[in-house]
């Protein structure tokens, strides 16, 4: 039998998000800032979202004919716009596609042209970028905007608080959602082939998230008068873009916005702003625990920390508990799930250590082996879920949703899982070749294309190796090095400094280049990077048992 949630059904109302987040009464006071600039103090209370989303939405709609369905590129680092404008494209009936602002202008170009964006919001420090994929995409200079606090001189590009219905003879009127339907989001996920692909989730899916989260997640006990949170989780990432933003409406607790993760900038803003919980993946929690500027500062505000994005080990958990008394938990999701799955209570993070959580309410999970056979408590084997936060499949994609989803509509997330008969539930493996950077996705697939473009190399191989001072993945491949080209340091260097220059940053060789003679495959073909994953493992384990050299 599946395994449900130990939680009481809750019952999803079926109304879009506007209607679920701006239009129910609030408890809190609706002038009270609820998203702050870190830097400038410039903040949005609850009136100026609703006010501003709604002279934005029908702006769209008057100005730009905006059009159920239309899709909006957002192109951005974290900034206290984000919420208004995804809000107002929401009201005007669009789907906001967020991309990630390190992205090369090749890889948002891409995304552009695959969600068929009909214009993009960025910020004027990324302008030539977005220009750029613009320009490849062929989406109109004019349909670039600007958010955050600068502005085009040019006059090109307008502002999206400029685009309003001022003027109109008749004022446009909110889009008529279908929550089942309708798309809210369309956020980007990579693939093993290198191609992200386009994740589809509706109204119903953001706003079943939302109950489901009230229901069990950490905000049932928050205090909008005392509580803060720090803005700290990337907005075009799902983690941030549903948990942090969704966390400060539905609660009124206060959201300090930094643009981009910085220890020390992060440790002050905790202290002067008396914050009291925080959303973080895992290398956040390893420098809470570890680095040394963390004692220049009183973080003793601080009621609880929420890892997820990635695995987090027992030793950091631990580590963090030990010198700052702030216990930290664990969730589990993925932006096929809206994202949340599993959440652990914050009071159980030291009693189940390791685990991530209980099912959300409204959840089934089935734990199989690679025959589909369900099997028992305390055996790993693939997560199988269904639930109303379950995306409904790729954009586009329709042969890769028959790989995804079960004849009978369980939905792969190719994660190895096993549940404890106590219903909490432990990540132990990834079935999936994608390798996890600090949360990020990073398509080994993609970077092999790359490096096989080169003169100098004959077959190449990329994995994820586990770096114990960062905490996470890192990017590391295999070369094969065509016929008189000499194994060298520096060639290894000139190869891993060449890739770095052509990618994101979440996808740079941090791992460096290792030479092979042979890439493992499969007598079909198939690149067998289990085979490489086990040899690094088992050079660590010889490592590891090597006595140490004394001085």
């Amino acid at each position: 039998m599946p395994i449900a949630s130990l939680q009481i059904p809750v019952e999803i109302p079926p109304v879009d998000i506007w209607s679920y987040y701006l239009e129910q009464p609030k408890h809190y006071p609706g002038d009270k800032p609820l998203f702050v600039d870190c830097d400038t103090g410039r903040s949005h209370s609850f009136n100026d979202i609703k006010r501003l989303a709604l002279e934005f939405g029908k702006g769209l709609r008057h100005v730009f004919n905006w059009q159920r369905g239309d899709v909006m590129g957002l192109f951005t680092p974290n900034n206290i716009d984000v919420p208004v404008v995804n809000f107002a494209i929401h009201w005007a009936g669009g789907i906001a596609s967020p991309a990630n602002p390190t992205y090369t202008p090749e890889d948002l170009a891409q995304q552009l042209k695959d969600s068929g964006a009909k214009a993009l919001l960025t910020q004027k420090m990324f302008l030539q970028a977005a220009r750029k994929a613009a320009a490849l995409a062929g989406l109109p200079e004019d349909r670039i905007l600007l958010m955050g606090d600068g502005r085009d001189e040019t006059g090109v590009h307008r502002h999206w608080s400029d685009i309003t219905a001022q003027g109109a003879k008749v004022q446009p009127q909110k889009a008529n959602i279908d929550p089942r339907k309708d798309l809210a989001y369309l956020v980007y996920s990579s693939g093993t082939t290198g191609l992200p692909k386009g994740v589809m989730l509706s109204h119903q899916n953001i706003v079943a998230q939302a109950v489901q989260g009230e229901k069990q997640g950490d905000i049932k006990g928050l205090l909008w008068e005392v509580d803060a949170q720090l803005g700290v989780l990337p907005f075009f990432h799902i983690y941030g873009l549903v948990v942090v933003l969704a966390t400060t409406i539905a609660t009124g607790v206060k959201c300090v916005v930094l643009p981009k993760f910085d220890l020390e900038k992060a440790c002050k803003l905790i202290q002067d702003h008396h914050i009291t919980f925080m959303y973080v993946p895992p290398p956040i929690v390893l420098a809470l625990g570890k680095h040394p500027v963390i004692s220049k500062y009183d973080l003793s505000s601080l009621r609880w920390i929420n890892s997820a994005a990635a695995p987090l080990s027992r030793e950091l958990a631990v580590s963090v508990w030990d010198r700052l008394k702030i216990g930290v938990k664990q969730g589990y999701g993925l932006s096929e799930t809206s994202p949340g799955v599993m959440i652990q209570l914050a009071e159980e993070w030291w009693k189940y250590q390791g685990s991530v959580g209980r099912l959300y309410p409204n959840m089934e999970a089935k734990i199989v082996d690679e025959d589909g056979k369900e099997l028992g408590y305390d055996k790993s084997g693939e997560l199988l879920l269904k639930g109303p936060n379950v995306f409904s499949g790729y954009w586009k994609r329709p042969e890769l949703n028959k790989e995804t989803f079960t004849e009978d509509g369980w939905y792969r997330t190719g994660d190895i899982f096993y549940c404890c008969p106590k219903g909490n539930f432990y990540i132990t493996d990834r079935k999936k070749e994608l390798i996890k950077y600090k949360g990020f996705q990073v398509p080994p697939a993609e970077l092999e294309a790359k490096l096989i473009g080169r003169d100098d190399i004959a077959d190449v191989c990329v994995i994820g190796v586990w770096d114990k001072e960062q905490h996470t993945e890192i990017p590391r491949a295999y070369v094969v090095l065509k016929p008189g080209v000499e194994e060298t340091e520096a060639k290894a260097t000139e190869i891993t400094e060449w890739l770095n220059a052509k990618v994101a940053p979440s996808k740079k060789l941090r791992g460096g280049v290792r030479f092979i003679k042979e890439v493992p495959k499969s007598q079909a073909g198939k690149i067998l990077r289990r085979v490489l994953r086990d040899q690094v493992k088992k050079e660590e384990e010889a490592e590891a048992a090597a006595p140490k050299s004394k001085l």
